[in-house]
């Protein structure tokens, strides 16, 4: 049974992933390719992720940078509000002014931005700003000042990532520049905050030597007469390190479900995506004939095979089956992607005529929540060598986006 006609579920064009898609209603079956997103899978992991943050005292923000990682911002970020997030984060200006546009006025940080970009639209819509460099800082202020508003300022501090984050050498300067926007009303001293660069890593020294550092630049704004917010725990922080919780914790990948150190059978998180096709052939060829560019599967005897067209201008890595071992699940039964994926395309072995029951039309679920053994974001992520970060914030191209709202935990 398809989702089409559910009244639970609103389906969303695909111009959601990619801009200038084709918008068509779905045929009958059900769309071609098709992420499913279940918002009662984001509710659940934000109500635990929240509720853990809560027991320290801590709030929680809710991280919606590309699209909601691929899952849809404007969703998301409605169903973690409703869970218990009390704030949103953004990677861009562009992204933040998107969310406000779709009517959501919860506190929201924006923090990657060029010191040359208009930031006046973005204080307007009090969107809350991150710095790391006195330049940047200017900049901000520039933008409040055309704004006519003050801005909510978030200095962020490199404590050992050397990524974003201003340098313990330029510290002081960046509070004297914030300090003095403080006193003519230009600016608020909302935060200080980090990011760590191995909490995925349980133990690892580096995380307490970073939050020993964000604590001496909190120590050295406090001393100026302010009581910034302190925020420093991402997804797993937020889930190994209540210690770090501070004053609000910033969940990224776990609010989707999928858990940055646990296995996927030991994680109380439920994965929120299920990327799907259908069957578009299916076929059966004798011993010995090569399936797909480069011939690197080939049959041992008769084999059935079934096309599924989707590929990695949607999103379905190219290297994915290298090592031949890309699995999904079809006909209620897991089997293996027989050779290359192909740009708009790849094939499925069904095993030997008979063993398996499968026709046009059929749908195929490449990955999801695991359920019975099936293929999962962090499978693939494992298989390629990568982090399931990059698997679904990937899918793209024609597949469809497909929100399922069942309205409750």
């Amino acid at each position: 049974m398809t989702d089409a006609g559910c009244d639970d579920r609103t389906v969303l064009p695909a111009t959601e992933p990619v801009p200038g898609a084709a918008t068509a209603t779905p045929p009958a079956g059900g769309p071609r390719a098709e992420a499913l997103i279940e918002l009662d899978a984001v509710r659940h992991n934000v109500a635990l992720l929240s509720g853990a943050a809560a027991r320290s005292g801590a709030e929680t923000m809710v991280v919606v940078k590309a699209d909601g990682y691929g899952h849809g911002a404007p969703g998301v970020a409605r169903a973690a509000l409703s869970a218990g997030a009390t704030r949103l984060g953004v990677a861009t200006l562009d992204e933040a002014l998107a969310v406000r546009s779709a009517g959501i006025d919860a506190p929201l940080l924006s923090w990657l931005h060029l010191p040359d970009e208009d930031f006046a639209a973005a204080v307007a819509a009090g969107v809350e700003l991150s710095v790391s460099s006195r330049e940047h800082l200017a900049a901000v202020l520039a933008g409040a000042r055309a704004a006519g508003r003050p801005v909510r300022l978030h200095l962020k501090a490199d404590t050992g990532l050397s990524r974003n984050g201003c340098p313990p050498g330029e510290w002081a300067g960046l509070v004297d520049d914030a300090e003095v926007a403080a006193a003519d009303g230009t600016a608020e001293l909302t935060a200080v905050w980090s990011h760590l660069a191995r909490a995925d890593e349980p133990g690892d020294p580096s995380i307490d030597a970073q939050a020993a550092r964000l604590h001496e630049a909190v120590a050295h704004v406090r001393a100026r007469g302010f009581a910034p917010l302190r925020h420093l725990a991402n997804s797993a922080a937020t889930l190994t390190r209540p210690d770090l919780h501070l004053d609000l914790v910033r969940t990224g990948i776990a609010a989707y479900g999928l858990d940055p150190i646990a296995q996927p059978a030991d994680s109380p998180l439920r994965p929120a995506m299920t990327l799907r096709g259908r069957v578009a052939l299916v076929k059966t060829v004798p011993a010995g004939e090569g399936v797909s560019y480069g011939h690197e599967f080939v049959s041992t005897g008769p084999r059935v095979l079934a096309l599924v067209p989707l590929g990695y201008a949607d999103g379905v890595p190219r290297r994915g089956n290298d090592r031949g071992r890309m699995r999904v699940r079809i006909g209620g039964t897991i089997r293996p992607v027989a050779g290359r994926v192909c740009m708009d395309q790849f094939v499925v072995d069904c095993g030997t005529p008979g063993a398996l029951e499968v026709a046009v039309g059929d749908p195929v679920e490449l990955f999801g929540t695991g359920a019975a053994d099936g293929p999962t974001a962090r499978e693939w992520a494992d298989e390629l060598g990568t982090i399931h970060y990059e698997i679904v914030t990937g899918i793209k191209g024609r597949v469809r986006r497909t929100v399922r709202d069942g309205g409750g935990a």
